[in-house]
């Protein structure tokens, strides 16, 4: 997992995924940063990131992506494939840390899979 290469919207935002634990939309990004960054260089910036290998992209609820650190990808390989959990409640999401068996079919390949469980986190219970 690296960077190849550093600018302030780069250290903006990576500096975003080091303050939370969980993960953070795309809309919630450009929330918080569009005093110092514009919409397009955010979302450059966070398809860069995912190429690196820092963080990775998931569809949420309502079909938004959020976007979660990686751990331990590279540029050439994600392995990402665990379920996310978004509160119903607070809206919270986070990564869990659980695997995931997805299914090999016949005649396909698989590049990208997305498992969102929907529920009340434990805040909200």
């Amino acid at each position: 997992m690296g960077i190849s290469r550093r600018t302030k919207s780069v250290d903006l935002i990576t500096k975003e995924f080091e303050s939370i634990s969980g993960a953070i939309s795309t809309t919630e990004l450009i929330d918080r940063l569009s005093e110092q960054i514009n919409k397009t260089t955010i979302y450059r910036v966070l398809e860069k990131l995912e190429d690196d290998g820092y963080v990775h992209s998931f569809l949420g609820k309502q079909g938004i992506t959020w976007y979660a650190k990686c751990d331990n990808c590279t540029g050439h390989y994600h392995h990402d494939e665990h379920p996310h959990f978004q509160c119903t409640e607070c809206g919270k999401v986070d990564c869990l840390p659980i695997t995931v068996q997805i299914p090999k079919i016949e005649n396909r390949t698989i590049d990208k899979t997305n498992v969102l469980i929907l529920g009340k986190c434990n805040m909200c219970l």
